[in-house]
């Protein structure tokens, strides 16, 4: 895939903004597949269900509620920290140290966060294989969203834009569900779609139909790491023939 002309368009970027999954690390990792069968799990289990009967329970939740945990926590007041320690309990064999990708970040200007609808735990053992684990700010995730406001909610960007002081309009976001990207794109953020056409998430299965970028998503690539190396390569460029 060719990736998108961007010269320019992070020149006034201070606060660079990640999902984590299928974003830091690639599709090929497999890891949702993993959480989603421990999902489906986790509520066969608690309801006493077939587990056909449970991931189908799974998939409304999500798409009613944002995440499968909001429609677990709202409709019968599941104990979020026992789902998310169940579901997050998975093979991390797969994701591979990524030294390009860290070497990549490090070259951005200002603050680095990651922004995730998963647990910080997650978060942190995931970015542990990756080797990213000096670098970002901090981490924001579903704990501090109370659970019930995860992303795409307009309510969880704004309750992150708040705890971190982040300028909407000096932030760029990054990630790979395209719903994300368009409350980030309504709140003022620069928007990045990292492309991830493995799964089978309906959304990035819909991507693969775009004949050209919505007005929400600005940039679009499928290889992190050189789109991160060419934006800071790009504004340390600018800076010296500043």
């Amino acid at each position: 895939m060719v990736q998108q002309d961007f010269h320019g368009g992070f020149g006034h970027v201070e606060s660079w903004v990640f999902d984590l999954d299928n974003t830091l690390y690639s599709g090929h990792c497999n890891l949702f597949p993993q959480i989603d069968r421990r999902m489906g799990e986790f509520i066969a289990q608690s309801f006493d269900l077939p587990i056909e009967e449970a991931q189908m329970l799974r998939k409304t939740y999500y798409f009613e509620h944002g995440t499968t945990l909001a429609g677990l926590v709202l409709r019968h007041g599941v104990s979020p920290h026992d789902f998310l320690d169940y579901v997050h309990d998975i093979d991390l064999s797969a994701v591979a140290p990524a030294p390009e990708l860290a070497s990549a970040i490090a070259t951005l200007p200002g603050r680095k966060f990651v922004f995730t609808n998963a647990s910080r735990r997650h978060a942190e053992n995931v970015m542990a294989c990756l080797g990213l684990d000096a670098s970002f700010e901090d981490i924001f995730d579903i704990h501090a969203l109370e659970y019930i406001y995860p992303k795409p909610a307009r309510e969880a960007f704004e309750r992150f834009v708040k705890a971190h002081g982040v300028a909407p309009r000096e932030a760029a976001m990054f990630d790979d569900l395209p719903a994300n990207l368009e409350t980030a794109h309504a709140i003022g953020m620069t928007t990045v779609l990292v492309d991830c056409a493995l799964t089978e998430h309906p959304q990035h299965q819909a991507v693969a139909d775009w004949t050209e970028l919505p007005a929400h998503v600005h940039h679009r690539t499928d290889a992190l790491a050189p789109f991160l190396t060419d934006i800071g390569a790009a504004l340390a460029g600018r800076e010296r023939a500043a």
